[in-house]
C-alpha cells in the first residue's frame, strides 16, 4: 500500500521509479511465459501456425502501443497536472476522449476482426481430396494412430511428408480432449459422438510435439505425442510399415521374450501384428521399439522404463488404466528386449 502510494503522489523521481518497476514487472512476466525447449507458436513450421503466430504479432504491437500511449499520457499527466486555481471549460476535453477512447479502439477492433476472419477462412481450408488422410483417436491419457484405408495402427506417434497437407480426423474413446500442435496448427477440441476434423502441413523436416490442451483428467499433462515430418519416401517407408506384419525375433532372449508376451497377460489388452495378439484395449505395440518415449510422454522409451512401466506402471504414471504385470524377474529381460526389437 505504501508503494502504491507514492507512485500516486507527484514527483518526477518517484514518477521514474515507479514506472521502471512496471517495466521491470511486465518484463518478469514475460519471461515466466516463456519455457526453454518447449514447442511454441512464435516458431511456427507450417502455414497453420504462421497464420497464428501473425496475428500474435499484429496484437503484441498494438498492445505495445497502446501501453507506451497509456505511459505518456500518464508522466504528461502527472507532470503537467493543473494547479489548484486552474480552469476547465467545459466540454474542452471532450474531443481528445472522443478520439482516443473511442474512435481509436473501434478502429483497432475492425482491424483485428478482419483479420481473424481472414485467418478462420483459411485455417477452415482443408486439403485436397487426394490428401492422406488419419484418424487419431483420444484416450485415457494416450493417442491411437491410424491411417485410413490400413489395417495397422500404432500410438503417440503420426508421420507427415514435408510440404504436403494432411487431414486428421479427431475422435475421442471417452472425455473431452484437445488435439494440438503449437508448431503447426491451432488446437481442435475432441467432442463425444462427434467426429472432428483439422490439417497439418509442415514446411521443413522435423519432430513437432503436440499435446491434449484440454483437462481431461489425472494424467492430462501427460498426454503428448509427436508428429513427425519426413521426405516422402520415407513417409510411405512408414506406411508399409504399419500395413506390415511386426518385426520377427532374431535373437533366443528375444524369442523368449516373444513366448511371454504372447503367454501371459499382455495380449488381453494389446496387439502386435504377425502374431495372436489383437486386443485394442491399450496401445499397438507393433513399433513400440521405435517410440521416443513411454506412457505418451511419461518417461523416455529405454530398457529401465520400459521395465518399470511393466512391472507396475502406476509408479510412472499414477491413475493410468494399465495394472502391474506378473511378469517373472527371469524373463522380464527378454520382454524388455523383444519389445526394445520391435522396431
Amino acid at each position: 500500500m505504501d508503494k502504491a502510494y507514492e507512485c500516486a503522489r507527484p514527483g518526477r523521481r518517484r514518477l521514474s521509479r515507479c514506472v521502471g518497476r512496471a517495466m521491470a514487472l511486465a518484463g518478469l512476466l514475460s519471461l515466466a511465459a516463456c519455457s526453454a525447449g518447449s514447442p511454441s507458436t512464435l516458431d511456427p513450421a507450417g502455414a497453420g501456425a504462421a497464420r497464428i503466430a501473425d496475428l500474435w504479432w499484429v496484437l503484441f504491437w498494438i498492445s505495445a502501443a497502446v501501453f507506451a500511449e497509456v505511459m505518456v499520457l500518464l508522466v504528461w499527466a502527472l507532470v503537467f497536472r493543473r494547479g489548484r486555481d486552474t480552469r476547465v471549460r467545459h466540454g474542452q476535453p471532450l474531443r481528445f476522449v472522443a478520439i482516443a477512447g473511442a474512435g481509436v479502439p473501434l478502429v483497432i477492433l475492425v482491424v483485428v476482426y478482419a483479420l481473424g476472419l481472414r485467418d478462420l477462412a483459411a485455417l477452415g481450408a482443408g486439403p485436397g481430396r487426394d490428401a492422406p488422410t488419419i484418424e487419431v483417436t483420444g484416450h485415457k491419457w494416450w493417442w491411437e494412430v491410424r491411417v485410413a484405408g490400413i489395417d495397422g495402427a500404432t500410438a503417440n506417434e503420426l508421420h507427415i511428408p514435408v510440404g504436403q497437407r494432411v487431414r486428421v480426423r479427431l475422435h475421442t474413446a471417452d472425455v473431452l480432449h484437445s488435439f494440438w500442435v503449437p508448431q503447426l496448427m491451432p488446437k481442435t477440441d475432441l467432442i463425444a459422438g462427434e467426429v472432428r476434423e483439422t490439417w497439418l502441413h509442415a514446411e521443413r523436416a522435423g519432430s513437432y510435439r503436440g499435446q491434449c490442451a484440454e483437462y481431461c483428467g489425472t494424467q492430462h499433462a501427460h498426454m503428448a505425442f509427436q508428429v513427425i515430418a519426413e521426405p516422402r519416401p520415407q513417409f510411405e517407408a512408414w506406411l508399409a510399415r504399419l500395413e506390415s506384419p511386426a518385426r520377427q525375433p532374431t535373437t533366443e532372449a528375444e524369442r523368449r521374450g516373444q513366448q511371454a508376451f504372447v503367454q501371459g497377460t499382455c495380449v488381453g489388452c494389446h496387439a502386435i501384428r504377425g502374431t495372436g495378439a489383437e486386443a485394442r484395449v491399450g496401445p499397438d505395440l507393433s513399433d513400440v521399439g521405435a517410440r521416443r518415449s513411454i506412457g505418451a510422454g511419461a518417461v523416455p522409451n529405454d530398457a529401465g522404463h520400459l521395465g518399470g512401466w511393466i512391472v507396475n506402471p502406476q509408479t510412472v504414471k499414477p491413475g493410468s488404466y494399465m495394472p502391474p504385470q506378473p511378469v517373472d524377474a527371469q524373463r522380464l529381460p527378454d520382454l524388455i528386449a523383444y519389445l526394445q526389437s520391435l522396431k
